[in-house]
């Protein structure tokens, strides 16, 4: 065996522990980097905690990653309060979880202000224009990344294929996608069929299983993961008590037509069925924002999901914006900015505070389940298949942010967003096709990045180029 394979096949020592301490520094940075949706958010965190830090191996991030995508509401954040949880028990969980929303809540609830007071600033927008470009590329740089780890076999490529078809084409609806693919990895896992283990074969599965055992975490069960059904109960009470209390208070306080009962309500229901993120459910929050409630007005929520793009956190955070101008415009006896500010931690809180109570309640069982073939074989496809949902996510941010004018193209089931060739913002081509290289070629990283076409975006607006 030569020198070079035996290095490769020499065991690496496990980091040191963390202490929560440690820990809150390093979730602190991701948060702060987590631009660019689900996709640029899950390649960051499993660039930091994967590659580079090694609390966590690459098949229990993954197994951790298939888990959150089943659960309504955002799946970045959610990962990041497993890993969270898996690392450091509840205040773990609580942390990652609540520093992930921590930058996105602030920058979000800042840019309502200046919204609302000023309506649309020049250079705001000159700012979100440079950002879109390297959120672009971090995007493209998380379908190289996990398609890379996820597809090692034609079965895996076969359905990240038909998810991109399916999705992309057909507007079928993420949940079902998820669930074709797990049920045909399930399936395939219980057949005993090579390409649903783990990694896709006999030595990736053990790649897999010895990068886990490297890591912090190692691959064995953690104690917190043993929890009996008095303790399953008392935490989904706890939660669910965090939850629903405020709007049970005030709709006994205010009445069902007070906006912020409205606010408490509605959201509530939105963080139940959020299935497939925030694009799943922002035509019907639209919809209902403007023609049902009048917190909006028309085209306002790509205003709103245009900060929620360029800010980091999760997408969904566009709901504090929603609730924020809601509460502004019907304040009643408050001042509307107080109003406004209320309104938007009230529909932040109702969002996320779920969030805890999905992985809290349902982690120690799915740490379980990681030996099971079928369960791996399913989850497997899963990823597969969210390969392909992140590459459709690719090609419409893509779409949206290089060309101004977008028509919908229908052929009998088929309809596709196409752009309109003509359209085509240069700038925003050179921008974006500059921070790919940069990100995929140079490996730059993602605040560089970031910090550098938001700096040419307002550049660019301060020398009259683009308005």
């Amino acid at each position: 065996m030569s020198v070079a394979g035996s290095a490769a096949a020499t065991p690496r020592a496990r980091p040191s522990a963390v202490t929560l301490g440690e820990a809150f520094w390093v979730w602190l940075r991701i948060a702060g980097l987590s631009f660019g949706g689900p996709a640029g958010q899950i390649a960051v965190m499993h660039r930091i905690l994967v590659d580079e830090k090694r609390w966590i191996g690459e098949h229990r991030f993954l197994h951790a990653l298939n888990y959150c995508m089943l659960l309504p509401g955002p799946e970045a954040q959610q990962l990041a309060t497993y890993i969270g949880w898996l690392m450091h028990r509840t205040r773990g969980g609580i942390v990652a979880g609540g520093l992930f929303v921590l930058p996105g809540l602030v920058s979000i609830m800042a840019l309502s202000w200046v919204y609302a007071l000023y309506g649309r600033v020049g250079i705001v927008s000159a700012l979100f224009f440079g950002l879109k470009a390297a959120v672009l590329a971090i995007v493209l740089q998380a379908v190289v990344r996990i398609g890379a780890r996820a597809l090692r076999n034609r079965a895996m490529l076969g359905i990240a294929a038909a998810a991109f078809v399916l999705i992309f084409f057909a507007g079928v609806p993420f949940p079902l996608i998820v669930l074709g693919a797990g049920l045909i990895g399930w399936i395939g896992g219980r057949s005993g069929l090579v390409a649903f283990r783990v990694g896709g074969g006999h030595s990736a599965a053990s790649g897999a299983i010895v990068e886990d055992a490297e890591s912090l975490l190692g691959a064995e069960l953690p104690a917190h993961a043993r929890v009996s059904v008095r303790q399953s109960l008392r935490v989904a009470s706890v939660w669910l008590l965090l939850w629903l209390a405020p709007v049970a208070v005030l709709l006994a306080w205010l009445g069902p037509a007070s906006v912020f009962s409205q606010i408490a309500t509605f959201f509530s229901t939105m963080a139940v069925v959020t299935f497939g993120g925030a694009y799943a459910v922002l035509a019907y929050v639209a919809q209902e924002a403007v023609q049902s409630y009048h917190w909006l007005k028309p085209g306002e929520m790509l205003d709103g999901l245009g900060m929620a793009e360029t800010t980091p956190g999760p997408l969904i955070m566009v709901l504090q914006f929603v609730g924020f101008m809601g509460a502004y415009r019907s304040p009643g006896t408050l001042p509307p900015l107080l109003a406004g500010t209320l309104g938007g931690l009230l529909a932040t809180w109702v969002t996320f505070v779920p969030c805890f109570l999905w992985i809290f309640l349902g982690a120690p069982f799915v740490e379980r389940l990681r030996g099971n073939a079928a369960v791996a074989g399913a989850l497997s496809a899963i990823t597969a298949a969210v390969v392909g949902v992140i590459l459709n996510l690719a090609i419409w941010f893509a779409i949206h942010t290089l060309f101004r004018q977008v028509t919908m193209w229908r052929l009998g089931p088929v309809r596709v967003d196409a752009p309109v060739f003509a359209s085509i913002d240069w700038w925003a081509l050179l921008l974006s096709a500059a921070a790919a290289v940069a990100v995929l070629r140079f490996k730059a990283g993602t605040l560089a990045t970031l910090a550098t076409t938001s700096a040419a975006g307002v550049a660019l607006y301060l020398a009259g180029v683009t308005g």
